[in-house]
């Protein structure tokens, strides 16, 4: 070692080797379902209260309806600026948005946060440095990263955020009642999940988009789990992906916990 380069403590290494260690564990939990005829996966897990985290992959993928959580963060990060409560019709749309995953209610707040600039800039505040708004009014194709989207769901469910605790509590409520039928995904690790899904079938493929983000409870821990998808052949194809994901995830987090 040069002596410009920078030397680890003996205590920094230990702490830094269980990371690199669950990476390797979940790409060997992962390596028999990514890649996959022209399927892409990209997932990331951690514990909230001991950071531990893994994550696979790390390329941008479409948001699809994912995207809306994000919408309704930029939206109450601006009203707060502005010394104001969401309006009854905000609380109703960001209500349809969430639960129901409502386009025209998204369209509405798309509008109303200054469309993809005021998602960009929320996203910097917030940290999300992978993260790039679509444009010309195609929210859905907004560009993430599993990585980007566990800073999105730190600052809702972590320890310390931008976001007031009321309006976190908002988010939360409504993650926790998304509609009968949008409720896989992430789910399949905790029955109790708070959530988000994305689908998306692209024009120029007929191939499709499927997301899934949350918060889930692991052996008594709050975890975070964001899974991307996309090139599946189907919506249901992509649902059993993202849940085969989630439990390779969701075990990796486990034997961290075991270890600790």
């Amino acid at each position: 070692m040069s002596s410009s380069e920078p030397s680890l403590s003996p205590q920094t290494e230990a702490a830094a080797a269980p990371e690199a260690d669950l990476d390797e564990l979940l790409a060997a939990e992962l390596a028999g379902m990514a890649r996959v005829g022209d399927v892409q996966l990209s997932v990331a897990v951690m514990d909230v209260e001991s950071g531990d985290r893994a994550v696979f992959e790390s390329g941008q993928y479409d948001t699809a309806s994912i995207v809306k959580v994000d919408i309704l963060a930029a939206l109450l990060l601006q009203a707060h600026d502005a010394g104001r409560a969401l309006t009854s019709r905000e609380r109703a749309q960001a209500t349809s948005m969430i639960r129901s995953s409502d386009n025209t209610a998204t369209n509405a707040l798309w509008d109303t946060i200054g469309g993809a600039p005021g998602l960009d800039s929320a996203n910097q505040r917030l940290g999300l440095i992978a993260t790039s708004a679509g444009r010309n009014g195609n929210w859905g194709l907004t560009q993430t990263t599993a990585e980007d989207q566990l800073i999105l769901l730190d600052a809702i469910f972590g320890t310390a955020s931008l976001l007031s605790p009321t309006d976190r509590d908002f988010i939360e409520d409504l993650m926790e009642r998304v509609v009968a039928g949008q409720d896989w995904g992430v789910s399949v690790a905790d029955s109790g999940a708070a959530l988000k899904n994305g689908w998306l079938p692209r024009t120029a493929t007929a191939l499709w988009d499927i997301n899934s983000i949350g918060r889930v409870d692991i052996e008594g821990r709050d975890c975070l789990i964001a899974v991307l998808s996309d090139g599946n052949l189907t919506q249901a194809d992509g649902i059993a992906l993202v849940e085969a994901a989630t439990r390779a995830a969701a075990s990796v987090i486990s034997t961290a916990g075991e270890a600790s």
